[in-house]
């Protein structure tokens, strides 16, 4: 039977016209099969994959165990740093079992969290890849009966692109991480340096090994006081990245015109077409824009609360304090290597854009309130300084708001509210 002009190209006829002859469709499909036989599990990134990937990036640059002298060391930092904070901050010890880390194993124990990070995200990219390949059958019942098995094999490479763009990205951070606090959030409940990224980090600095350690331990010790202590904290920075994420979509239009354009038979084209970081459109919303703020305002207090407690705590006891807050100060204002892999992973870039308010905010508080007064108002999230605060930090000081702190009375800071879920829930 001969065809007619000018169906075989249509796709309300032919479903399958905009990738080439189906016989070299099936001969590709047939090329994916034993990658597409892995397991994925549940949810729409396979995440094993992403670690194999991420873990193979980082043994390909070279990720040495870490040697019994260097966990030690890393340790017993860890240990006297958070003494040392005794001194500078209300909130008790938030230090169970410090431990030191390669960056395979910081791979291994962060991925949990950056599931959690990035599934809402994934999920949306994942379901409208696979439903613009349906859309692309017209209405027409037999184009999306013939179209079913592509669409659903599309939805399972394209989880799999997903999965290896994190693992990619992620393997990409690994070597320049330096614990478990690098981006703000808390990525494991467990208090660690990386060896290898504290020499990273001290590369080019004049200061003698041990102070840049003992600084660095006293920043990761001072973030897990916080995120232990302040029960509503991880829930409100996690909420803000997922209310973000809801807001952004997949460029269906950019999408639907790559498709078009498949070789079946280019695997790497198939991959560039996928990978999300080229189709990721924000809605730019007024809600997706308020969590932005919202998450933006939180992470400068959280950063300019651990920056403020951690130079308090070193004042006169690390010569090389003020210069290290400054280095570090610039990694996180500027946006490092963790805020370009955040914005690969989930649409935008994880940065505390206002540090220096936040941090002459709270010390403006512990000067007017003492050091209990300023970290009494981590005990409810409705006495947290907002984006206005941050303008105005003397009259959030004084009380101008109106909020009477009184009703918070009973709830001090590390004692949350019976039934709340600590940072690990």
């Amino acid at each position: 039977m001969t065809d007619l002009p000018g169906r075989e190209n249509d796709p309300n006829e032919n479903p399958f016209a905009m990738f080439g002859d189906p016989d070299q469709m099936a001969a590709a499909m047939r090329q994916f099969a034993d990658m597409l036989s892995a397991p994925q599990g549940s949810g729409p990134v396979n995440w094993d994959m992403a670690k194999n990937i991420a873990r193979h990036a980082v043994v390909a640059e070279g990720d040495p165990s870490v040697m019994e002298g260097e966990r030690r060391q890393i340790v017993d930092a860890l240990r006297l740093a958070d003494l040392w904070l005794n001194e500078a901050t209300a909130l008790p010890s938030g230090l169970s079992t410090p431990e030191a880390w390669s960056r395979s194993e910081w791979i291994e124990r962060t991925v949990p969290v950056w599931k959690q990070l990035c599934d809402p995200i994934a999920e949306r990219m994942v379901e409208t890849m696979s439903g613009t390949l349906g859309g692309l059958g017209g209405e027409s019942g037999a184009a999306m009966a013939q179209l079913g098995p592509l669409v659903g094999m599309m939805r399972q490479m394209g989880g799999m692109m997903v999965g290896g763009q994190i693992g990619q990205a992620l393997g990409a951070l690994a070597p320049e991480v330096i614990g478990s606090t690098d981006i703000g959030l808390p990525l494991s409940g467990t208090a660690a340096l990386l060896p290898a990224g504290i020499a990273a980090f001290s590369h080019g600095l004049e200061i003698p090994s041990e102070e840049i350690r003992l600084y660095l331990a006293l920043r990761e010790a001072a973030h897990h006081r916080l995120f232990q202590h302040v029960p509503w904290l991880r829930s409100q920075l996690f909420g803000a990245v997922e209310e973000y994420a809801r807001g952004i979509t997949v460029d269906v239009s950019a999408l639907e015109e790559q498709v078009r354009g498949l070789d079946i038979n280019n695997i790497e084209q198939i991959q560039e077409a996928l990978s999300g970081g080229a189709l990721l459109k924000p809605e730019e919303s007024d809600r997706q824009k308020a969590a932005l703020a919202r998450l933006e305002t939180l992470l400068a207090l959280v950063e300019g609360w651990v920056g403020t407690v951690t130079d308090a705590a070193a004042t006169g006891k690390l010569p090389s304090a003020a210069a290290l807050s400054e280095t570090v100060r610039r990694r996180r204002a500027t946006g490092g290597p963790a805020e370009r892999t955040f914005a690969t992973l989930v649409g935008l870039e994880l940065r505390p854009r206002r540090l220096r308010e936040a941090a002459a905010l709270w010390q403006a508080l512990a000067a007017a309130r003492g050091v209990e007064g300023r970290d009494a108002v981590w005990s409810h999230p409705d006495l947290m300084p907002d984006a206005g605060d941050l303008d105005d930090p003397e009259a959030f000081v004084r009380g101008d708001g109106g909020l009477d702190m009184s009703a918070f009375d009973d709830e001090r800071p590390g004692e949350g509210k019976p039934g709340d879920d600590g940072p690990g829930a």
